[in-house]
């Protein structure tokens, strides 16, 4: 977790800078210097020159008016080059639009990063339902769709690790893990992931997973609308054909 190290004895320019930058997390958008210079474990005046040097090679931003930082354009540019942006991301982006003309409804793809899900591309829907994903952001595997179709086939460390951090959310969030464990189970067995209000109220998701080259699931395709109660089968369907869409071209 960003803000939970501390500065070592002989600790490395570039360990020190990536400090700072990992002082950035979804909860923490922007931050002043001490703040910064707090959550990396550094010395304010050591942050201070380093901040600098980050701003003016651009993987920092100060805000204008304002003492506070951002993440830079160029660190997102960098992350555009990563595999799992250049190669799924582009795979599946066409699939995506297909999905969101049909429905009109935030459309998710995600992909499992330890016992949490990084959101990789997002589509955001004409419905008003409240959204907490954004592109490169990551929540609970537990309670969103997504999470859920990405953690039903996770190794069982990670499903163990999943479950022993079930944190409530919102009063619908599932933390008993006997009925968390029994859910995945559907989801293997159905095909699909479903969650109702567990991430946000009034939002309800539905997930597929999606699978590589050698059947292993890679990513999940999801939907966030106001209700499954008339609709399900139809999200469902729409997104398991994407699906198989985005599989073949990974193939």
């Amino acid at each position: 977790m960003a803000g939970s190290r501390g500065a070592t004895a002989g600790e490395s320019v570039t360990a020190r800078a990536l400090a700072l930058l990992g002082a950035f997390d979804d909860r923490h958008r922007r931050l002043t210097l001490t703040e910064m210079a707090h959550r990396a474990g550094l010395p304010v005046p050591t942050a201070h020159r380093l901040v600098a040097e980050l701003v003016q090679w651009g993987a920092l931003d100060r805000l204008p008016d304002s003492a506070r930082y951002v993440v830079g354009r160029r660190v997102w540019d960098l992350g555009l080059l990563a595999p799992v942006q250049t190669g799924l991301r582009q795979v599946a982006s066409p699939f995506l639009h297909d999905i969101y003309a049909a429905t009109l409804a935030t459309v998710h793809l995600a992909v499992r990063d330890g016992i949490e899900v990084l959101y990789v591309d997002r589509l955001a829907g004409h419905q008003s339902v409240p959204v907490v994903s954004e592109v490169g952001s990551r929540l609970p595997l537990h309670s969103t769709g997504v999470g859920k179709a990405l953690l039903a086939h996770a190794p069982p460390p990670v499903r163990r690790g999943a479950l022993e951090r079930l944190t409530r959310i919102t009063p619908y969030t599932i933390t008993q893990p006997g009925r968390l464990t029994a859910q995945l189970e559907r989801v293997r067995r159905e095909g699909y992931a479903q969650t109702v209000e567990e991430m946000s109220l009034g939002g309800c998701s539905v997930a597929v997973p999606v699978r590589g080259a050698r059947d292993e699931v890679v990513a999940a395709l999801g939907i966030v609308v106001p209700s499954l109660k008339r609709d399900r089968p139809r999200l469902v369907a729409a997104l398991r054909v994407a699906a198989e869409g985005i599989s073949r071209s990974l193939r």
